[in-house]
């Protein structure tokens, strides 16, 4: 028989739980609750490590945590020190024994693993010092705690040419720096005019809030929290991947209505566990770091990777921030999942530290994955979807202010976009193929890179088995309704904006039949030589942005300028932008599963993860659209200036 356990500041452990006798820790109502059983939390700060001992059984048969209706509960993997020493010119130390911190110590723990890249010339910990609720900067020397420097520039993908500003350069006057040896971790943190010992001055000491141990717990829902200040480590796909919040390789798992900061890597993970390989590059370098992650999937699919044994998972209606890596993670852990209705924003800008893996939403082999609905500014990268995003479907998606909107990597579709408003001067790489992009707004250039490097899966439609590996060669991509913007500076190399990449693609698939035949060679030879076919049709430009040199009906208005403007403002987010009449003689068709084709190396069709087909007849707001209608995610657009909320 499922029961309510409830747990509240003035609680005790040895009591029975029930609301009249509650417990004091989550973890304690964590260890008792079983499939069926809810544990309501009430108002307070709860300063732990919450691990469940045990999961759901089904949908219908869930451990729901929640907090307590209209109640403010924080979870925090940080403690408050007092007792600090002033060492003059506002640097305070706090001395403490490592028996502080039990087994994981952050302020010893260094960031490290494969794809992690910058800085090399001194170690960067887990470890973050807080004043006031507000992270500070770890120093490179203690010397550089009484003397700091500011930073005027952050790290960025050797590709981008534009320097990537700090956010906040002055910040980094306030600054810490950590000695740690067999007995002691002695700390100094320069607070300026600030009293640590009379603010609220806070050291992060446990690597996550809430996260099992154990792999499998399936079905648990966590909702309506507030955590942060977790210790986690840097998270690749070819590592374990434990965050602040998360299920650990498990099934199911609903988190909503949290409002999660200050992860010192990823807040949320979906991810890998450590037993297909754990940063085995970085340690051996036997092999790449792309060998070693070729082995993780194969590996995995050995040991059970499948819709019946791990994802699923509903990630909704948070709000997520300062986060150092990643706000959602995963590597094969989020197959099938939804992320839809998030507020993300501040990842990878505080810029202590850069890797390859750094993104607001980064996700390998996100095959099916559903993301939609949600809000992502002010970050270093928007989305990053790597490898084997096959089904996987972004709709409804408000980016802007990022340095880069959207990251597709080496994948081969079908992965459908549709519907988006990408508002950042630099919205869409794209290293892969066999994608079909609808009715979005682009405001800023487009990159488009082949990688005939390195190959990378592609699986049986909705499956995780998989049917082959190959080259991205290029191509195959559909470009069906949307609105272009250029008159921005290039950030990449090789950028542009619009579909002129793709000048000298073969349109149709019979012309590309026709030059592999012609092409020198034998099998695979030919393959390389002949570009696969793009279909690109109905799509505006405006503002100088450029059209592909065989697209037959499309709307270009040169220099125009629509003046479009993404801003926040009474308690929600607005578009604006004009258009003249002339925008509107273009008319769009509505595309579904029969007109996008299939993709061409899964030989796979644009559908629902359930195999059902689909229909783009709904817009941005999910209102009907009709045939003819205007380029772009929003049916609503009339003639000169239009002021529409987006969020």
């Amino acid at each position: 028989m499922s029961r309510i356990y409830h747990v509240s500041p003035k609680g005790n452990d040895c009591s029975s739980g029930d609301e009249a006798a509650p417990l004091r820790t989550i973890s304690k109502a964590a260890s008792l609750a079983d499939a069926g059983d809810t544990v309501v939390v009430h108002e307070g700060e709860y300063r732990e490590w919450v691990k469940p001992a045990r999961g759901g059984k089904n949908e219908l048969s869930r451990i729901v945590y929640t907090a307590a209706e209209g109640e403010r509960v924080v979870i925090k993997g940080s403690e408050r020190i007092t007792g600090w020493e002033h060492s003059g010119d506002g640097v305070w130390k706090a001395v403490l024994p490592n028996s502080f911190f039990g087994d994981y110590n952050p302020f010893k723990e260094t960031l490290w693993g494969d794809w992690f890249l910058h800085p090399t010339e001194y170690p960067v910990h887990a470890g973050d010092v807080y004043l006031n609720g507000r992270s500070l900067y770890e120093a490179e020397s203690l010397a550089a705690v009484y003397a700091p420097k500011e930073r005027t520039t952050g790290f960025a993908p050797p590709w981008i040419t534009k320097p990537v500003p700090h956010p906040d350069p002055k910040g980094t006057l306030r600054r810490w720096f950590a000695c740690v040896d067999e007995e002691e971790t002695t700390i100094y943190a320069n607070f300026g005019k600030a009293d640590p010992n009379r603010e609220l001055t806070e050291i992060n000491v446990r690597r996550s809030c809430f996260y099992p141990e154990r792999t499998g717990l399936d079905y648990i829902t966590v909702r309506g929290f507030e955590m942060a200040q977790a210790a986690c480590p840097f998270t690749p796909p070819t590592a374990d991947q434990p965050a602040l919040l998360g299920p650990n390789w498990s099934r199911g798992w609903i988190i909503e209505n949290n409002y999660i900061h200050d992860a010192k890597c990823s807040a949320i993970s979906l991810g890998k566990d450590a037993s297909t390989g754990n940063n085995d590059y970085t340690r051996t370098m036997v092999k790449s770091g792309y060998q070693y992650q070729m082995e993780a999937v194969f590996r995995s699919l050995s040991r059970g990777w499948n819709y019946e044994s791990v994802g699923s998972h509903i990630v909704r209606n948070n709000k997520i921030c300062n986060c150092g890596q990643n706000a959602v993670v995963g590597h094969m852990g989020c197959i099938r999942s939804e992320i839809c209705g998030n507020e993300i924003w501040n990842i990878g800008t505080k810029h202590e530290f850069y890797g390859a893996e750094i993104g607001a939403i980064k996700l390998h082999a996100a095959i099916d994955v559903s993301i939609h609905d949600n809000y992502i500014h002010d970050c270093t990268l928007g989305t990053w979807l790597d490898w084997q995003a096959q089904g996987a479907h972004l709709f409804r998606n408000l980016y802007c202010r990022n340095v880069r909107d959207l990251f597709i990597e080496v994948s081969h579709g079908p992965h459908l976009i549709e519907n988006n408003i990408l508002a950042s001067d630099y919205c869409l790489d794209n290293v892969s193929q066999g994608g079909a992009y609808v009715n979005n707004l682009f405001c800023g250039s487009i990159r488009r890179v082949d990688a005939l490097d390195r190959t990378t899966p592609y699986h049986f439609a909705h499956s995780t088995a998989p049917l082959g590996t190959a080259f991205i060669f290029g191509g195959d991509d559909r470009y069906f309704n949307n609105i272009f913007l250029g008159g921005v500076e290039p950030i990449a190399a090789d950028s542009a904006c619009g579909t002129e990449l793709y000048k000298g693609f073969c349109a149709s698939f019979e012309e590309y039949l026709e030059k592999l035949k012609a092409a020198p060679g034998v099998d695979h030879v030919k393959y390389f030589a002949v570009r696969q076919p793009v279909y690109i049709d109905r799509n505006a430009y405006l503002r100088g942005a450029g059209h592909f040199d065989r697209e037959e009906t499309f709307c270009a208005l040169g220099d125009f300028d629509p003046q479009v403007r993404i801003f926040d403002d009474c308690g929600g987010v607005w578009l604006e932008i004009t258009l003249p009449e002339e925008f509107f003689s273009l008319r769009t068709e509505i595309q579904s599963t029969a007109t996008l084709g299939v993709a061409h190396l899964p030989d796979a069709v644009f559908d629902n993860p359930d195999g059902s087909f689909l229909t783009l007849d709904r817009d941005y707001f999910g209102e009907l659209r009709r045939s003819g209608g205007p380029a772009g995610p929003i049916e609503s657009l009339k003639p000169g200036f239009n002021r529409i909320k987006v969020f």
